[in-house]
Formats: structure tokens, C-alpha cells, sequence
């Protein structure tokens, strides 16, 4: 995701987005645990975009 397509969202949209990319990222992890994640990279660009998603909220907040 890039930080132009997240600038667009509403604080509302991006307080789902956030939770959103959460959830996803604890999935990834529970499959690393049980030897199933065939795509471990995808761990790394989902973290990645939580503090995307977490910079812009707090931009939003302090405007």
C-alpha cells in the first residue's frame, strides 16, 4: 500500500485499515508458528504498512 492511496482514507477508514492489517498480521504469525507460511516476506510489508496506516492516523488527530 502505498502512502498516497492511504492519505485519501478518512480517520474512520484508516482506524479499519489499521485494524484490518492487525488481524492479517496475527494470522501470518499463527501460520509462522505452525510451519505454514509459505510467504514470510509478507510479515515485513504488513508491519510496514500498520505504521503507515498509524502515522497518517495520527497526523489526522493532530490537525
Amino acid at each position: 500500500m502505498k502512502m498516497s492511496e492511504i492519505q485519501d482514507l478518512t480517520l474512520q477508514e484508516l482506524m479499519a485499515k489499521s485494524r484490518d492489517l492487525r488481524v492479517e498480521l496475527f494470522n501470518l504469525r499463527l501460520q509462522q508458528a505452525s510451519s505454514q507460511l509459505e510467504k514470510s516476506h509478507r510479515i515485513r510489508f504488513i508491519r510496514r504498512d500498520i505504521a503507515r496506516v498509524e502515522t497518517q492516523i495520527s497526523k489526522k488527530r493532530n490537525n
